[in-house]
């Protein structure tokens, strides 16, 4: 498994530390979807600003959010497949892990495991798919035993 880790703004400093926790969330996330460890993923911070563009372009939303995810093609020849991308706005982030009461790490790892189901093929456009998804990413939040309301 190799995580790229990518910061790209300046708006909040990324502590090292949680460095491990995005490979805890992401390896976690592959064991419990009982998904081979040999994947390649790229986790890229932002700001408000760069989210937002990449909204705009690619799915066509003027806004900014939270964490957007670009599953990458299956049938790309590499020695270690491509599982994608994850660009995470370190901004937004941090307003909603103080609007939510919780760490700037736990939001954090949230969003990447959020991301993580969509790269492993989750949605949740309808309320099943959302209630699917919002149950697998509790499991993997208990398991790493992260939890809503801890500064």
């Amino acid at each position: 498994m190799e995580i790229y880790i990518d910061n790209r703004q300046d708006q909040v400093e990324i502590d090292e530390d949680l460095y491990g926790v995005l490979e805890q969330v992401v390896r976690e996330c592959l064991i419990l979807e009982e998904r081979s460890l040999d994947y390649e993923i790229s986790i890229s911070f932002v700001d408000n600003e760069e989210i937002r563009k990449l909204n705009k372009q690619y799915r066509n939303v003027d806004s900014n959010t939270d964490v957007l995810s670009f599953p990458l093609e299956e049938n790309v020849p590499v020695p270690m497949p491509l599982l994608g991308d994850i660009i995470i706005s370190a901004e937004k982030a941090l307003e909603q892990s103080k609007a939510y009461g919780h760490s700037f790490l736990r939001e954090v790892a949230y969003l990447t495991a959020h991301s993580m189901f969509h790269l492993l093929g989750y949605d949740h456009m309808e309320e099943g798919e959302r209630a699917l998804m919002r149950s697998k990413e509790k499991d993997l939040m208990k398991r790493l035993r992260i939890f809503k309301n801890k500064k």
